[in-house]
Order: C-alpha cells, then sequence, then structure tokens
C-alpha cells in the first residue's frame, strides 16, 4: 500500500472510496471543509479514465481529453488546484462525419443531432431523409411520458436517417451506447423538457436553441477567460488534472493511499462506519462511495439492499483508444479536428481525432509528428475492444485510409483499453439513480458519487461529488457544531 499521511486536521473523518475525479473532487471539497480525509483507490494510479502519457516523445491524453466549458464544476476545480493558466481552448472544433464514404462537415444547428431545420442537415442525409424531418410538422404530438429512448422518440419523429447518420455518432461518442436505448432525459435533458411542451420536436429543438441564444455567446468565456468555448483541455493533458488535485489534498492535510481496495463496510454504533482495506480497519465518521456501480453495489448488499440492487443492474460499455503518431512530412491536410462515424455504415473506428490539430500542446510538445487518436468500441461490441493491439491498430489505418486518403505508416501506435468505462444510460435510468440516492439516504454518513449517476462527462462527475460532499458537511454541522473530533 502507498501512502501518503499527514492528518493535520482533526475534524470528522471521511473515508472515500475510489479515485477517479469524483473521488478527488470529493476528496478535495472534504478537506477544504476541515474534515479529516482519506482516500483509498483499488490500483495503483489515480485519475480513473483521466490518463495523461506520451507516444513517440509527444505528449497525449490517452483517456477523456477535455472538459465541458459550459459548466462550471471542471473548470473551476482546475483553477482551484493551480491549473488555470494552463486551460487552452481547441486550435479548430470543425468537425466531420464520415458518412457513405464522404468526410461530409459536421451539421450547424442541431442539439445532439436533432435539426430544428431539415436544411440543416441536407449534404449528410439523403434527399429523403431530409424531407422525412419536415414530415415531423405534420404529426399529432407524441406522448413522451416520464422518459422515452432518444432514438426511438427521434425517429418515430424525423426518421431513421437523422438518428443513424447524425444522432447515434454524437451519442455514441459520449456514452458509446446505442441510441434507441439511451435516456433522452439523462441524456439530453433540456431538450426532453421542452420536448414535453411543444407539439413537434421541430419546435422542441428550436427552443432549446432559443434558451442557448439568450445566453451571451461568450458566457463561457467569461467563466474562463478563454473565449465563448464549448470545450477546454488543459496544456500536457486532461490526464494531469488528477493529479494536481491530489497534490492540493495532500497539501491540505489529506491522506491518499493507492492499491487500496475497499472490501467492506461495518456499520459502528449509530452514524459510524468501519472501512475495510487489505489488512486495515478505518473508523470514520462518514463514507463516500465514488467507485463504478458494481464495486458499490457490492459494499452496499449488506446495508442497503434496494441501492445494491439498483447499482448492479448499471450495465457498462467498454472502449479503445488507437493513438498513433506520424511524421508530419508524410501526413496529408486533414479537414479539422476529426471526425465521427455513423455506426451504421459497418466500420470498426466510430471516431477520430486529429490531436494535432485540436490541441496546440500536442503539437508545442512534438512538432515533427502529427498525432491523432482512434476511438473503437459500442456497447455489445466487446469483441473488438480484445482484438490484438496489432489488428486493432491495422483497422484503425484502413478505416483511416478510406475515410481521409492517410497512408503513411505511423511511427509509433499505442492501444489503451477502457473496459467497463462508461456507464450506459438506458429509459429510466434517472428514477434508478433517485431510488438508489433515497435508500443510500437512509443510511446515516453515506453518500455516493461518480460517472454512474449524474451524467459520464466529467463537470458532471464533479457536481456529483460536490452533493455527496455538501451532503455530508451538512450533517456534520448539524450532528457535531464547531468541534470536530480525531479518531
Amino acid at each position: 500500500m502507498n501512502a501518503d499521511t499527514t492528518g493535520h486536521h482533526a475534524g470528522p473523518h471521511v473515508v472515500v472510496a475510489g479515485g477517479g475525479i469524483a473521488g478527488l473532487a470529493a476528496a478535495h471539497r472534504l478537506v477544504l471543509a476541515g474534515h479529516r480525509v482519506t482516500l483509498l483507490e483499488a490500483g495503483p494510479r489515480l485519475g480513473g479514465k483521466l490518463l495523461a502519457g506520451e507516444i513517440a516523445g509527444a505528449p497525449v491524453d490517452l483517456g477523456a481529453e477535455s472538459l465541458l466549458a459550459r459548466r462550471p464544476e471542471a473548470v473551476a476545480l482546475a483553477r482551484a488546484v493551480g491549473l488555470g493558466d494552463r486551460l487552452q481552448a481547441p486550435g479548430t472544433t470543425t468537425a466531420s462525419v464520415w458518412s457513405r464514404g464522404e468526410l461530409v462537415p459536421m451539421p450547424k444547428g442541431h442539439v445532439m443531432g436533432v435539426p430544428g431545420d431539415p436544411a440543416a442537415v441536407e449534404g449528410l442525409l439523403s434527399a429523403e431523409g431530409v424531407r422525412r424531418i419536415g414530415l415531423d410538422a405534420e404529426l399529432p404530438p407524441s406522448e413522451i411520458g416520464d422518459d422515452i429512448a432518444i432514438g426511438a422518440y427521434v425517429a418515430a419523429r424525423m426518421g431513421h436517417e437523422v438518428v443513424d447518420r447524425l444522432v447515434e455518432p454524437l451519442l455514441g461518442g459520449v456514452y458509446a451506447g446505442d441510441a434507441y436505448r439511451i435516456s433522452m432525459k439523462a441524456a439530453v435533458p433540456a431538450l426532453f423538457e421542452a420536448a414535453r411542451t411543444r407539439l413537434t420536436l421541430t419546435a422542441a429543438v428550436r427552443a432549446v436553441q432559443q434558451a442557448g441564444a439568450a445566453v451571451p455567446a461568450d458566457a463561457a468565456g467569461a467563466a474562463t477567460g478563454l473565449g465563448g468555448s464549448v470545450f477546454l483541455g488543459v496544456d500536457g493533458g486532461v490526464g494531469t488534472l488528477p493529479g494536481a488535485v491530489a497534490d492540493a489534498i495532500r497539501a491540505a492535510g489529506g491522506e491518499i493511499l493507492t492499491d487500496a481496495p475497499v472490501t467492506a463496510l461495518r456499520r459502528t454504533g449509530a452514524t459510524g462506519w468501519q472501512v475495510v482495506s487489505g489488512d486495515r480497519v478505518l473508523t470514520a465518521d462518514a463514507v463516500v462511495l465514488a467507485t463504478p456501480a458494481g464495486p458499490a453495489a457490492a459494499l452496499l448488499a449488506p446495508h442497503a439492499p434496494a441501492a445494491s440492487a439498483g447499482l448492479d443492474a448499471i450495465d457498462y460499455a467498454s472502449m479503445a483508444l488507437v493513438t498513433l503518431a506520424f511524421r508530419r512530412t508524410d501526413t496529408p491536410a486533414l479537414p479539422g479536428s476529426g471526425f465521427l462515424v455513423p455506426p451504421v455504415d459497418g466500420h470498426t473506428i466510430k471516431a477520430s481525432t486529429f490531436s494535432s490539430q485540436k490541441w496546440r500542446w500536442v503539437t508545442d510538445g512534438a512538432p515533427g509528428l502529427f498525432v491523432l487518436r482512434t476511438s473503437v468500441g459500442r456497447h455489445g461490441e466487446e469483441e473488438q475492444i480484445h482484438r490484438e493491439d496489432a489488428d486493432l491498430v491495422a483497422a484503425s489505418l484502413k478505416d483511416l485510409a478510406a475515410a481521409t486518403g492517410l497512408t503513411a505508416r505511423p511511427v509509433a501506435t499505442t492501444v489503451t483499453r477502457w473496459i467497463g468505462g462508461l456507464p450506459q444510460y438506458p429509459v429510466g435510468h434517472l428514477a434508478r439513480v433517485a431510488r438508489v440516492r433515497e435508500a443510500v439516504a437512509a443510511l446515516p454518513g453515506l453518500r455516493v458519487a461518480g460517472a454512474a449517476y449524474d451524467g459520464v462527462g466529467i463537470p458532471a462527475c464533479i457536481a456529483s461529488a460536490h452533493r455527496a460532499a455538501d451532503e455530508i458537511i451538512a450533517t456534520s454541522k448539524r450532528t457535531d457544531p464547531g468541534a470536530g473530533h480525531s479518531l
């Protein structure tokens, strides 16, 4: 067990299980509030799906690569841990869709692929597909109910082609899932709410767009100081964020243990907990479970069977990232920041990001190289993920050549697998999460956080962590005002 121990605080002791960005954000929030914090991470490193690395000397992200800047949580945390001056807007955000053998510019004027005007998708969809979108205005209102699959709903209103060619590749990039199963309420909540009160889907899309237009275009820039970018990166990689948060936790007196899986929770008295990790037993006033759903379900089973069952039912998708470095002189001109791939066309890769064009820090780190990456794997495609590295590289090169004309051989390649990396959000997901949280809330001093609950993006994970931490902080103030104790 690797440990960093300081223990400056004499406040209530909170154990955080899980050293991904959610667990780190919860620990950071708690330690700054004066709690004594111990974070336990099962594996040898921190950061979860955030991982900085290198290829042929070029710095790269081998996991998540950007922060959604229109939500404040991730940018605020980066600033709080000293990375504010390293936040960086993309060099380009112009993307394409590789559809029917052609790279087509990503249409403007849509909400997660759902157009507000049929003309917006001309050139990507067939004439019949564009015409079918227009029929939305002639259909009677649809019954949405408490939730609905976004793919099924959009297909019923606008036809399958807009789902297969635009909604599916966009959602697949976020969830690695199936648009015909993904909850509209969870994945695109603004559109879900608008669709419940509008007669047509087109009207709902326009309402969402108008609501966004009501916010100044530079709102994100006002908060970040980096213009109106929807997404931001970090010089050196988003994967450097976990280490910066961990350093801040240690500096504030928190303790971080790696190679320390939590194997059991035990109640002690009315409100306390014992946390078992190997041969170590920690006594805690409160616990935050920031692990994936499966481990959390196992730990909760003796104490909250309903919550355990709900978490155990959450499915996960796996994916792989294939990172390729080419000599810049061997690389043809490539358009924009990359492209998405509709699964209906049957290709192996589901997207490619031209990292050297998207992030200035990649080019600055290796000006003679052109770095890009492809992603492989959707829900139900586990066999793809477990192919040999060489097979995944070869499949990526084949698809890249067909899409872009890039036929050069890479000077270096690396394959990063994220097994069970992305929780799936099917219809009813938010209702399930609400039931899980209700059952967990009945256990004093216990909260949950992470990608399985309110969103898989970095800001959403941080928000869930802050929610859990804030509820524990509020409870601590009620039960032990003004005076902490050392355990």
